[in-house]
């Protein structure tokens, strides 16, 4: 049993605590980074998590983003919200210490955040893809085309020193929109979205000019309003993240489908039901398929190495 249960807030964190004897357990929201798409409750097993709908006052007024609560009472610190987050916004701590135990116990895979930048090919001086990031995860560094020539002498004289990037990402906040790829004018960014999918808008069943799903998209250009006043989309940047569902006064009016999920390998009960939650269970299926097909293949492999006739030494 623990000792305390805790919780905390403030304007830019939601903290829950469970202190024990021995052990200090500890789930952090940042509320800067936290988009409110509900993913995070979608895959809670204890139903610890709920998204939060801002309500508007007016018709006029623009939707804000949604935000979440979390029950210090049903959180048992498994950390799936903290790997399953797109924003990296979730943190499971233990004694302070940023842990995320369905890791540890191998229960869980890691979902890939990927971004890969060629520095070599960014100009000094340049921050388009700093500007561009709706995030505000991207950081250039500000140096004169002197410190850097400075920089890659020093370089060159000393083998172990290495040149400081000139961009750095929050890699475990990136879900790869891709308009610091679109923005960047050398050509120097490649990114990857975690979430495969379908999004697409009912305007039939769009309220008269509601513009919710609009308001609270987190990545400029996903939906837009077209010249006839209705929301369209562009999957080219649309993360599949589900805010714009989440405000969607009308059940049916945006319809989001996601079909895949990069992630590392994994092998577990815990991950199927989270992915049958996030995508469906045809695509849960489909998973599972390629899993079994992958084992098969290596197992033939192994088998055929095995008779191979060795060479006479």
């Amino acid at each position: 049993m623990p000792m305390k249960l805790l919780k905390s807030e403030n304007r830019d964190e939601l903290k829950i605590e469970r202190v024990q004897y021995v052990k200090r357990y500890s789930l952090v929201l940042d509320k800067n980074l936290c988009k409110g798409c509900g993913i995070c409750e979608l895959v809670c097993p204890r139903e610890a998590i709920v998204t939060l709908k801002r309500s508007k006052s007016s018709e006029q007024e623009k939707a804000e983003q949604p935000s979440i609560d979390i029950s210090e009472e049903e959180c048992d610190y498994c950390g799936i919200c903290d790997a399953i987050c797109p924003f990296g916004a979730i943190k499971t701590k233990v004694d302070g210490t940023h842990v995320v135990p369905v890791y540890v116990t191998e229960s869980f895979p890691q979902i890939i955040h990927d971004i890969q930048i060629d520095t070599t090919k960014c100009e000094v001086g340049c921050s388009d893809c700093e500007k561009a990031c709706p995030l505000n995860i991207i950081k250039t560094r500000r140096v004169s085309p002197l410190e850097r020539a400075r920089e890659k002498l020093r370089a060159r004289k000393d083998p172990n020193a290495n040149l400081r990037p000139l961009v750095e990402v929050q890699l475990d906040s990136c879900p790869g929109c891709g308009l610091c790829a679109i923005k960047c004018p050398q050509e120097a960014i490649n990114t990857r979205k975690i979430f495969a999918g379908t999004i697409s808008v009912n305007r039939n069943k769009c309220p008269q000019g509601c513009r919710d799903c609009l308001d609270v998209c987190p990545f400029p250009g996903a939906l837009y309003l077209g010249e006839d006043g209705k929301i369209y989309t562009n999957e080219s940047v649309c993360t599949y993240c589900g805010v714009c569902k989440v405000v969607c006064p009308v059940e049916d009016a945006l319809d989001l489908k996601r079909t895949h999920i990069r992630h590392t390998p994994v092998r577990s009960g815990a991950w199927n039901k989270a992915l049958e939650k996030l995508t469906s269970t045809k695509d849960l299926a489909k998973e599972l398929q390629t899993k079994s097909l992958a084992k098969t293949r290596e197992s033939v492999q192994r088998r055929f190495s095995s008779l191979k006739p060795q060479k006479d030494v």
